[in-house]
């Protein structure tokens, strides 16, 4: 899909206090950012931001950041929440960035917690190592999430949802806790469910929504 770039982005983003600069100094530090000692939740690709929203909201004790690499996509997110009637939540920042960076922003042990929702399925046989479920992206994941850490991946994709359960198998790093292939008809695993956009649409639409949850096996050392 063709992203359609708005010059205004870097601008408003350069000046929101929601959008973390010089992310890499902050590398070890995020408590500091965050002035409290509370478990670090991120939320890769996350688009419009409604879900890591949504998410800071229903859980006031964990920190949140929503990374999002276009900043024209990262802008829709900050400015509907400057533009709400209620102030943002205390507890939810966001980062514009690749993420293939992620381990020079965050240090081992960091995060908590990954959630990766509706990721670019990235068809093309050629490109599969870009799929954030990749075995590349899990090791990059294994760099700063803590021991015993989730990962959590929702998706309409079934072509990318079984490349991903098939990563994770075969993970050193990773060890699948659940599946389900048919999240909102699975009373366990749908409960507590927060929906994002592209989950409401393709459910609207009768697509089931797949979900895999994985647990981090290990910590690396630091390089």
């Amino acid at each position: 899909m063709r992203l359609r770039n708005i010059p205004r982005a870097t601008k408003v983003l350069a000046q929101s206090s929601l959008v973390i600069k010089e992310e890499k100094e902050k590398k070890g530090k995020w408590q500091m950012v965050f002035a409290r000692e509370a478990p670090l939740y991120i939320e890769i690709g996350m688009g419009k931001g409604k879900y890591i929203e949504a998410q800071a909201l229903a859980n006031p004790e964990i920190n949140f950041i929503g990374i999002e690499r276009y900043p024209s996509v990262l802008l829709r997110a900050v400015e509907r929440l400057q533009e709400a009637e209620a102030a943002p939540p205390e507890n939810l920042r966001f980062l514009c960035i690749d993420a293939n960076e992620l381990p020079e922003v965050f240090a081992p042990g960091e995060v908590s917690r990954i959630y990766l929702n509706f990721s670019d399925p990235w068809p093309k046989a050629k490109h599969a190592r870009r799929r954030l479920t990749s075995s590349e992206f899990l090791a990059r994941y294994d760099q700063f999430l803590e021991e015993d850490g989730l990962l959590e991946f929702k998706t309409d994709n079934e072509k990318l949802f079984d490349f991903s359960l098939e990563e994770v198998e075969n993970s050193e790093q990773f060890a699948l806790l659940a599946h389900t292939y048919d999240l909102h008809n699975d009373k366990e695993m749908c409960a507590g469910n927060i929906m994002t956009e592209y989950e409401e649409k393709f459910s609207g639409m009768g697509y089931p929504i797949h979900k895999l949850i994985a647990k981090h096996k290990k910590t690396s050392s630091p390089a």
